[in-house]
């Protein structure tokens, strides 16, 4: 049995005037294996832009379609992530068109860091993603209640 292949390491990236950014051929890789047609689905989510592949996207909106009398938070959640998301496709040069929306709600001009994250990838501004890794997190305990453990 194979294993699915996970996004992940950190890539910068530069997005041309038309919008478009190359992926990375390991990110292209791990689309592939991940979505027959190599779709994937953008979104907006913590200041970033979030990206999918398309069976992926499909099983996290079917989840927040079953949902019954979400309470206002969720809906409005539901609103940002479902409500903003698009569509796209590879081209022939390994790019995709991010759009103007997308861009805006990220702070996105022109550089970027992609950050693998298992199942989806996130699209980041550099300092904004910055200023999120210089937090400091104590997350260990938290990680041992799910039954991780991630000690060194």
């Amino acid at each position: 049995m194979s294993k699915l292949k996970l996004f992940r390491g950190r890539f910068s990236r530069s997005v041309d005037d038309k919008g478009r950014l190359m992926l990375p051929t390991e990110l292209r890789s791990v689309l592939e294996s991940r979505s027959e047609s190599s779709k994937i689905i953008f979104t907006t989510y913590d200041g970033c832009i979030v990206g999918f592949p398309l069976p992926d996207w499909e099983q996290l909106e079917e989840a927040f379609y079953q949902l019954k009398n979400p309470p206002l938070t969720v809906r409005n959640f539901r609103r940002l992530v479902i409500g903003g998301a698009e569509e796209c496709n590879i081209d022939a040069q390994g790019r995709v068109r991010l759009s103007k929306t997308h861009l805006e709600y990220s702070g996105i001009e022109s550089e970027l860091i992609i950050v693998g994250q298992g199942q989806k990838l996130e699209l980041w501004q550099p300092q904004k993603l910055e200023e999120v890794l210089k937090q400091d997190y104590d997350v260990a305990s938290l990680l041992a209640e799910s039954g991780v453990d991630f000690s060194f």
